[in-house]
């Protein structure tokens, strides 16, 4: 039997009166995290929802994230976390494809009224039957007509229940993917995967009791979710909680928390970079901060390089992804770390580059990347089809492009999705963003492929200076011409203040290709 909220049980009974999670400056130990989710999972088994069933969250970096979450394992469900950004017929959608039976939503702010679009979208779903509004105010009464609150939920529940054993196999969460292709899927991950990616991220940062870790990254999304909150608790480290990535906040934490690990994606370590004020704080950096990690997306070399040269910290890179648990490979602190590589696989998880027939390619020659081990998925969430092209031969086909080395270190090229085919060549966007981000005056770039009657496709460049810098159209595109071949270099370029990016981070190409496509 295995539950994946044994994370937090057995840190509740080693760590009891340690901090947990500090938020905002108030603490809660781990005696009083287990002892709220066990109130969470008696109000929701009081309420009917039974083991099996599906219960939606909708919360933002607060403590009321991992008291519903480990609430809802302990009484035996599934969790679905949601995006926290989706309108309501998105959340609607999600609710209904999940079978989701009741749902957890925040109140929201003025500027992100989540409760209104959680209420309106849970009023469209039949099937969904309980919605419990997390209120700012824990004794606040709901408002909304005949629901709950948390509050309410856990209202005369004791703080000690017995939590549901569920068996290793069973699903424990539905990660939905980000829908870059049609609909989101939700992947169904298992309590057995969810925990051993917890133990593996746990071995791979060295993470101890010792350590205070400052997560910003949303705890909807796998990597802020496994490899930072189910690690921090296992580890019994001290967790502190950011609503959303600030640069200011970010730095403020670093030194007055002594913070020691820091994960984030690779746009945070770029806009950390070109904060102003950061500097000030480059000794208060170096004297507790010993590990940061980056995943999502690719991190430029470019990034890579500055921020270490910087804060004197190691950049850990590594890729994984939601139908993973997330963690598939990183650069292991115990072994040669390569910028601008993902690493090797982690424990017990095998990696192969692959033709089109699913047969690995040599060394150096680019491919599909595949995936097989105890991180994959059970597969997606009444999504026979999908199942059926993403889980082939007992490997996981990512639609990630890659190289692996002589040395078995894997290098992410680009999505398969986002290849370039320019006049019969293949052009990968990452390639030409890598190059265009070496330019003095560049800040970010972000390259589609555009349509082109003379050769198919035609290579764009969205580009963000760096603040005071200048360069012209012509100027930047002759500079590219010197540095790539022919068929790689961007015809077309265009200057950004800023370019679209999701809740995690990353660059959304799909606004910047519709842009294009009603143009």
């Amino acid at each position: 039997m295995l539950n994946l909220a044994i994370l937090l049980e057995e840190s509740a009974v080693r760590y009891a009166d340690k901090e947990a999670i500090v938020f905002q400056g108030r603490p809660l130990t781990f005696a009083q995290l287990n002892g709220a989710a066990n109130q969470v999972a008696a109000g929701l088994r009081q309420a009917g929802i039974r083991q099996g069933d599906k219960v939606a969250l909708s919360c933002a970096n607060l403590p009321y994230f991992p008291m519903a979450y480990y609430g809802i394992l302990k009484a035996g469900a599934t969790v679905v976390p949601l995006n926290i950004l989706l309108k309501p017929d998105e959340i609607a959608y999600h609710l209904q494809d999940s079978e989701a039976k009741a749902y957890f939503c925040f109140q929201g702010t003025e500027q992100l009224p989540l409760g209104q679009m959680g209420y309106a979208a849970f009023s469209q779903v039949d099937s969904c039957e309980h919605f419990i509004t997390i209120t700012v105010d824990p004794a606040a009464e709901s408002p909304y007509e005949g629901s709950k609150t948390m509050g309410q939920l856990m209202h005369n529940q004791q703080p000690v229940d017995d939590t549901v054993q569920t068996r290793p196999e069973d699903t424990a969460v539905i990660l939905y993917t980000s829908g870059t292709t049609g609909k989101p899927k939700g992947a169904e991950l298992t309590h057995f995967n969810m925990f051993y990616n917890a133990r593996a991220s746990v071995d791979l940062f060295g993470f101890t009791s010792e350590d205070r870790q400052l997560i910003v990254l949303p705890l909807f999304h796998s990597f802020g979710q496994t490899v930072q909150m189910n690690a921090g608790i296992l580890a019994g480290a001290t967790t502190y909680l950011q609503p959303r990535f600030d640069p200011q906040a970010v730095f403020t934490s670093l030194k007055e928390d002594a913070i020691s690990v820091f994960a984030g994606v690779p746009t945070m370590y770029w806009a950390m970079l070109n904060f102003k004020e950061g500097e000030q704080y480059t000794n208060d950096i170096r004297k507790s901060l010993r590990l940061s990690v980056a995943g999502g997306s690719s991190l430029p070399l470019k990034v890579l390089e500055d921020f270490e040269a910087r804060y004197g910290v190691p950049i850990l890179e590594g890729y994984g992804l939601s139908e993973c648990s997330p963690v598939v490979s990183f650069n292991h602190l115990d072994r040669e770390r390569k910028p601008g590589s993902i690493g090797t696989p982690i424990w017990g998880v095998q990696m192969m580059v692959a033709d089109e027939q699913g047969q690995p390619v040599a060394n150096g020659e680019k491919g599909e990347l595949l995936v097989r081990g105890h991180n994959v998925m059970k597969g997606y969430f009444n999504k026979p089809e999908a199942n059926d092209s993403a889980l082939r031969n007992d490997w996981l086909h990512t639609g990630d492009v890659a190289t692996r080395d002589d040395d078995g270190y894997y290098y992410i090229v680009d999505r398969t999705k986002d290849m370039i085919i320019r006049g019969g060549f293949n052009v990968y966007p990452r390639e030409v963003e890598e190059q265009m981000m070496q330019h003095p005056a560049v800040s970010m770039v972000a390259v589609i492929g555009v349509p082109d009657d003379e050769n198919g496709e035609e290579v764009k460049a969205y580009v963000v200076l760096k603040e005071g810098q200048q360069v012209s159209n012509e100027e930047l595109k002759a500079w590219c011409k010197e540095k790539m071949a022919a068929y790689k270099y961007p015809r077309h370029i265009e200057f950004r203040d800023a370019l679209p990016m999701t809740a995690t981070g990353k660059i959304l190409k799909k606004e910047l290709k519709a842009e294009m496509a009603t143009a």
